[in-house]
């Protein structure tokens, strides 16, 4: 007996389909917003690039708002990605200095995250406010807020500082050592990976505990942080590919 189909389900061809022409759709409104910032760049505008109706996009995504709340959310699945790799390929990947210096190093490459960072307003615009005000900036800060804790537990940071003053400490640190480099003279240019290694020393000098920390206790550090992550981005890559199955 033939089994039959909804006529109205999209068929796993389609479903393709439609996912790699939001991916494309996001391809150009990055492009566009990198070029003329997020305020001058308009739905007409992305779907003429992209080469489909105005009306395709609102397919996927109802406003224009929630278009580029969908690409920042690609952009920090790109960034967590590129963060695991990096933690894992590197045996103190997960202590505290070098989780900082594999960050530094994965936002230098998504430029749209790192507008937001440092509140770039030529490009983010209005996004920039609500990227770092809303609700998923807190429960990402918690969630490394958790990551902190369980460094404190086990000694491998410094205790004599509270909770809050280190989460405060690291972002000021974080933040910092960006806005910095556009305003420093030709001469005392450092490159990424420069920037991100002396960024490292920094926290480890400030941070840091006193004493060496074994294999197996990076081991698990590693098994923490990564837990961190995929907390961080289970419900973005929820919310991601329901847009791009819309």
């Amino acid at each position: 007996m033939t089994k039959r189909t909804d006529p109205t389900t999209p068929t796993p061809s389609e479903n393709s389909k439609r996912q790699e022409r939001a991916q494309r759709i996001l391809d150009v409104a990055a492009t566009l917003i990198l070029r003329w910032g997020y305020n001058k760049t308009t739905i007409d505008d992305v779907a003429r690039q992209a080469g489909v109706a105005k009306g395709t996009i609102y397919l996927h995504w109802k406003t224009r708002e929630e278009l580029f709340m969908a690409l920042m959310q690609r952009e920090r699945l790109a960034l967590t990605a590129d963060l695991k790799q990096r933690i894992t390929a590197d045996p103190a990947g997960a202590t505290l200095h070098g989780m900082m210096k594999h960050s530094a190093l994965a936002l230098m490459q998504r430029p749209l995250l790192k507008a937001v960072l440092l509140r770039d307003m030529d490009v983010i615009g209005k996004l920039a406010h609500s990227e770092q005000s809303g609700a998923a900036y807190a429960e990402r800060l918690a969630g490394f807020t958790i990551y902190l804790e369980f460094l404190r537990e086990h000694d491998l940071v410094r205790t004599d500082l509270s909770l809050r003053a280190e989460v405060y400490l690291l972002s000021a640190v974080f933040m910092g050592f960006f806005l910095v480099a556009p305003l420093m003279p030709s001469e005392l240019f450092l490159s990424d990976a420069e920037l991100a290694d002396l960024l490292a020393e920094t926290v480890r000098c400030t941070l840091g505990s006193s004493r060496d920390v074994a294999t197996g206790e990076l081991q698990t550090v590693s098994h923490s942080f990564m837990q961190y992550l995929n907390r961080d981005i289970a419900a973005v890559q929820e919310q991601f590919q329901q847009g791009l199955a819309s």
